[in-house]
């Protein structure tokens, strides 16, 4: 059988797998014994123990738990009510206040957390029944928090740029680094949009509120210098190479346990279960990528990613179609798995096209996760939506429909990431020279 023959028996093999409820991590490694005992002579029980070994045996992977237990603590205290308090008097003046409120908290809880449904479940629990009671458009409400959400993704410390960088041996410092402009960019992007909105509707905004003294915001923002000082321990001691992710994921964790003490929020019961939550999701996340690393090395001996690149090669793509074509089929995946999940299982065999086309893989990995970010709001996988949809009560298509302005954000970043690559290679590079 040839290589696209092997291909397509491949791909048949995991959608069955996938589509039969077979948890992602062995429907990764079904497809990798598939391939091995029916193509290769390789022993198959040898190289998954190697492979699994080499894939878990990873000092820059154990950020991964880490940063996901200082989102759990940070999730269970008092934080979305300290965002909103602290962010809402600034907010009075610009057209669409206090939806503001929603893409600053979202923006500035992803610079904590590295999840996007967990950005979205945290501020969203508190700024809809609250823009609610003001009388604020609910659609434009539930679409900003669909959108900003994704932010989680992106904003450094991201999980899902972890997992990119163990999967391709890169750098998570770097790639941490390289988030940071382009989720600054969107943020400014969603907010803009909303200011524009409120002007050519400014009917569906409720009045403007009595204006507060400039003592008085300053007061009432006290409550976000904690969270502001987090941020700033964690992301500015990898910028200035004084820790590592791993690192400062421990330093991280020991002051979200400390500020979720001195809010009163932590006792033994949200210890527990930010322990608990923390465990489930790391074990999810290192299992598929085991079974991706197993897959990664089936591949290898069957020798489809090195066929598959030289097939894309003698298409003579151009780079800016190459992007095309893998932006339309991440967009398409991303509607049935995870953006965990189509990370791991894409990887191997996309990244051999992307380098041979010349791209970065810093560069990509930033790509990567703006276009999984659409697939977060995109049904019938989407998680950001099936989170505000549990906050809401609302039908999935109508939270589906309230996030379209923000898919459209989301796809005009990949645009200006495309036409700007400097957006996500300059601090990086900026990085590399102070180091």
């Amino acid at each position: 059988m040839d290589h696209l023959g092997l291909t397509v028996v491949l791909v048949l093999v995991l959608f069955a797998l996938l589509g039969s409820g077979v948890w992602v991590a062995f429907s990764l490694l079904g497809v990798g014994v598939v391939a091995m005992e029916l193509f290769t002579g390789a022993p198959v029980g040898r190289v998954m123990a190697t492979t699994i070994w080499g894939a878990s045996n990873s000092w820059a992977l154990a950020a991964l738990p880490l940063f996901i237990w200082m989102g759990e603590i940070l999730f269970r205290s008092r934080l979305s009510e300290d965002l909103f308090s602290g962010l809402a008097p600034w907010m009075g003046r610009l057209p669409g206040r206090l939806m503001h409120v929603n893409i600053l908290g979202c923006g500035i809880f992803a610079a904590v957390s590295g999840s996007s449904a967990a950005t979205a479940a945290t501020i969203g629990k508190m700024a809809i029944p609250e823009l609610t009671r003001r009388g604020y458009d609910e659609t434009m409400t539930i679409g900003t928090l669909a959108g900003s959400g994704t932010l989680g993704l992106l904003i450094p410390p991201s999980i899902i740029l972890i997992v990119y960088g163990v999967a391709i041996e890169e750098s998570i410092a770097r790639l941490f680094v390289a988030g940071i402009v382009p989720g600054a960019m969107l943020v400014l992007m969603f907010m803009g949009y909303v200011a524009l909105w409120s002007v050519l509707n400014p009917a569906r905004t409720p009045p403007r509120e009595p204006a507060m003294a400039f003592g008085r915001k300053v007061w009432q923002s006290r409550r976000l210098i904690p969270v502001v000082l987090l941020i700033v321990g964690v992301i500015g001691s990898i910028y200035l190479g004084i820790a590592s992710p791993t690192d400062a994921a421990a330093v991280g964790v020991a002051l979200a346990l400390l500020l979720s003490w001195l809010s009163g929020t932590l006792d033994w019961r949200s210890f527990r279960d930010g322990l608990m939550g923390a465990t489930r999701t790391s074990c999810m996340i290192a299992f598929i990528l085991a079974g991706a690393a197993f897959l990664t090395s089936a591949m290898g001996f069957t020798g489809i990613p090195r066929t598959l690149a030289q097939w894309i090669g003698t298409l003579d793509l151009s780079p800016a179609m190459l992007l095309v074509a893998l932006t339309l089929f991440f967009i398409v995946l991303g509607c049935f798995l995870d953006g965990i999940s189509v990370v791991v299982l894409t990887t191997a065999v996309i990244l051999p096209m992307v380098e041979a086309a010349g791209i970065d893989r810093i560069w990509f990995g930033i790509y990567l996760v703006i276009v999984v970010e659409m697939s977060q709001i995109t049904p019938p996988v989407g998680f950001n939506l099936f989170v505000l949809q549990g906050l809401t009560g609302r039908n999935i298509l109508q939270i589906a429909r309230a996030a379209i302005p923000f898919f459209g954000l989301l796809l005009l970043a990949v645009v200006l990431l495309v036409a700007f690559p400097e957006l996500a290679l300059w601090l990086p590079d900026q990085m590399a020279r102070m180091q």
